[in-house]
Formats: C-alpha cells, sequence, structure tokens
C-alpha cells in the first residue's frame, strides 16, 4: 500500500510596499494566490488547502494587519492591498497565477484582476460583490458598526481566538476592526471595470450567502455569461461560471468540500474546454 506523503509548507515574509507580509506555499504546480476574509488569515481554508494542493501551488497569504502580517501606518484599501499580492507574485517570480478570493479576499482579488490583469490567469471570487450594494441591507448594516467597540464583542471567538495566537501585536485586534470599519462603509461600484475583463472567472456563492444572489447573477452577466443560450455544442458558452452552492452560508463557504470540487475543474480546463 502507498501512502500519500504531504510536505510541510514552505513559509516566509516578503517585503511589499512597506509591509512584511506572510505566506505559505503548499503542494507544487501552477500556482494559485488564495486570500482569505476579514479578520481572518490563511488559517480559513485549513480544509480547503489539502485539496487545492493536490494538483496546484497553493500560494495563502495574509492580508494587511490579517493574520502573522503586522499593520503599518496605512488605511485598509481593496486596491492597495491588491497591489500587496500583485508584488507578492512577483517577488515569487511567477509569470502570472490564479488567484482565489473570498470575502474581503474576494474584494482584493478582483482589484487584482483589474490593476494587474497580467498577472492574473483565471480568477476564482467567492462571496464577493463588484458592488457595495450586493451585499444584503443588514449586512452592509453589520459592517458599517466594525469598529474598536464591535472588536470587543469578538473577543471569545474563534476568530479572536487564532488572531491572539499568531499576530504579531495581539493589542492591534482593535485597530484592525477600526479599519475594517472605514474601508467596508466606504462605497464602490467596480462595473466599468469588469465588464472589460478578459480572464477566465468562476463566480461562487452559497444559496444563503450576505451577497444577493441576484447580484451574484448580474455580475455573472457583466463578466460575460447567461446572455443566452449556449446551444447543443455548448459554442455560446462564456469563459466565466457561476456556481451556487445548496444550504450553505457566508460563514461556511469558505471550507466546504463542495467548493474544491468545482473550483478544481475550473481551473484545470484547458482553453478548449472552456
Amino acid at each position: 500500500m502507498c501512502l500519500e506523503v504531504h510536505m510541510p509548507p514552505t513559509k516566509g515574509y516578503v517585503p511589499v510596499n512597506g509591509l512584511e507580509m506572510y505566506y505559505e506555499i503548499h503542494g507544487s504546480g501552477e500556482p494559485l494566490i488564495l486570500l482569505h476574509g476579514g479578520a481572518g488569515a490563511t488559517e480559513m481554508f485549513g480544509q480547503l488547502i489539502p485539496l487545492l494542493s493536490e494538483t496546484r501551488q497553493v500560494v495563502a497569504a495574509d492580508l494587511q494587519a490579517h493574520g502573522r502580517t503586522a499593520d503599518i501606518d496605512r488605511p485598509l484599501s481593496f486596491e492597495r492591498m491588491a497591489d500587496d499580492v500583485a508584488a507578492l507574485v512577483r517577488h515569487l517570480r511567477f509569470e502570472n497565477a490564479d488567484v482565489m478570493g473570498y470575502s474581503l479576499g474576494g474584494g482584493v482579488a478582483l482589484r487584482m484582476a483589474i490593476q494587474h490583469p497580467e498577472l492574473v490567469r483565471k480568477l476564482v471570487l467567492v462571496s464577493t460583490t463588484f458592488k457595495r450594494d450586493g451585499w444584503y441591507p443588514e449586512v452592509l448594516a453589520a459592517m458599517a458598526q466594525s469598529s474598536a467597540k464591535s472588536a470587543e464583542g469578538m473577543k471569545g471567538t474563534p476568530m479572536y481566538e487564532l488572531y491572539s495566537r499568531i499576530a504579531p501585536r495581539v493589542q492591534d485586534w482593535p485597530v484592525l476592526f477600526t479599519k475594517l470599519g472605514v474601508l467596508l462603509r466606504q462605497d464602490y461600484d467596480w462595473s466599468k471595470e469588469v465588464a472589460v475583463m478578459k480572464m477566465p472567472t468562476m463566480l461562487i456563492v452559497g444559496d444563503a450567502d450576505s451577497v444577493r444572489t441576484a447580484h451574484a447573477v448580474a455580475f455573472f452577466e457583466l463578466l460575460g455569461g447567461g446572455r443566452k443560450d449556449a446551444g447543443w455544442d455548448g459554442s455560446g458558452m462564456s469563459s466565466s461560471r457561476l456556481a451556487i452552492l445548496p444550504s450553505v452560508t457566508h460563514y461556511s463557504i469558505f471550507d466546504s468540500p463542495a467548493l474544491a470540487s468545482i473550483v478544481v475543474p475550473f481551473l484545470e480546463a484547458t482553453a478548449s474546454q472552456e
């Protein structure tokens, strides 16, 4: 009997744009950049990374002020964090990479595809919006309340337990929530930029997600999907994909086993199969 051996991940820090950005590499093959959600870290994908790294070189990174990447004197912004990830890709000397992001990390991944399209081969966006009103109103209201006060209320949660265990400065927990609040209260609409994106893109949401289902469909249509019947031979099919996972919420989708089962075939498909 042959037992599969999983090598420990390569870990390190990269100096990018004033940050010491933490990353870890799992597996081998074509690179896949993996970006976590707000107030999270690479550990969010603990169940997903082993599945994705069976066929990919998964590079999981901690964004500014998250996980093992210490904060710096700079506001959080999708655009700047996208530049950080682009700098990481260049530092690792990848010609380009597939990029997959969840929630906040999905916004960063989307901005990276917009700002650095030459670095993004395929894009996977999980529970991500292209416009602020893509979130349900009650979710927007909760986002607007992110502050030092709400950070205090999050203590005792698994999210804080992880942060307190791995963050370089545990005392920055309320600073993170304050900066997230400023970011998440800002309006945005990237529809014009999304409409001209060229790389194959997969959108994934749960059927009980924080992202409005109608928004996910509108996102898919912006990318060129869902506009017409593909025909008997599939010749009218776009290069983008939309998946709505059943019985999945915004808070369970990032470690759902179903995620890898639909992402891997999308990443592995050749141009002729798309």
